[in-house]
């Protein structure tokens, strides 16, 4: 039963928690625009951020910051801008040429910086995406009910490896397009079209809030 239980929890989070958002889509726009190797910071950034974002659930702080009037408004404004300053940063990166690879280092290319552990933790804890599709699993779904603790315990850490595989994901599928950028003209289409889809998972997700 508690096989069938975490299979069930597994199904229901992964098209949630993997679906396009603001995070996801900004590792797939991070790997498109600067590759694999130099996007590992910003993808720890975001692991990090949503299992913080998954323990705020857990405990019920969630619940208590997001009711609270200033705190949820407060939080909603810091994620639009840094996703609207990362948009930009998206569709201004340089094009890497045609022999480039997505495991090129940062120190061959210095101006083309993508964004760091720091961006990723503040786009994560403040991605209302990630507190909606968390909390809309958590709440729906138990493993062991019969043991208050152990469910919670178990949860965690399912819900922390979906939040691992799917944007580890993300940024594998975003770096598959930059092998497709070796026309110049074809690279800033892409990451132009990037930046257009994180502004656009920014609007689906504020306007999925209550």
């Amino acid at each position: 039963m508690m096989i069938e239980n975490l299979l069930l929890l597994w199904l229901a989070a992964l098209p949630l928690m993997g679906s396009p958002g603001p995070a996801t889509i900004s590792l797939a726009a991070s790997g498109s625009a600067f590759g694999i190797r130099p996007s590992l910071g910003y993808l720890g950034g975001i692991v990090i951020g949503t299992i913080a974002v998954l323990l705020l659930v857990a405990t019920g702080i969630a619940t208590a910051l997001l009711a609270h009037p200033i705190a949820g408004q407060v939080l909603t404004v810091i994620a639009a801008i840094y996703i609207l300053y990362l948009a930009w940063k998206i569709a201004t990166a340089p094009i890497r040429p045609a022999h480039a690879t997505s495991d090129r280092s940062p120190e061959t290319t210095p101006e083309a910086k993508a964004p760091d552990f720091r961006g990723g933790v503040m786009l994560a804890i403040t991605n209302p995406k990630a507190f909606a599709a968390i909390g809309a699993v958590y709440a729906a779904h138990a493993i062991t009910p019969h043991s208050l603790w152990l469910d919670n315990a178990l949860k965690i850490a399912a819900l922390a490896l979906v939040i691992v595989l799917v944007n580890s994901l993300w940024l594998v599928f975003g770096a598959g397009f930059a092998r497709l950028l070796s026309d110049p003209r074809f690279g800033r289409l892409i990451n132009i079209l990037f930046a257009a889809l994180l502004i656009a998972s920014l609007a689906m997700a504020l306007l999925s809030l209550p």
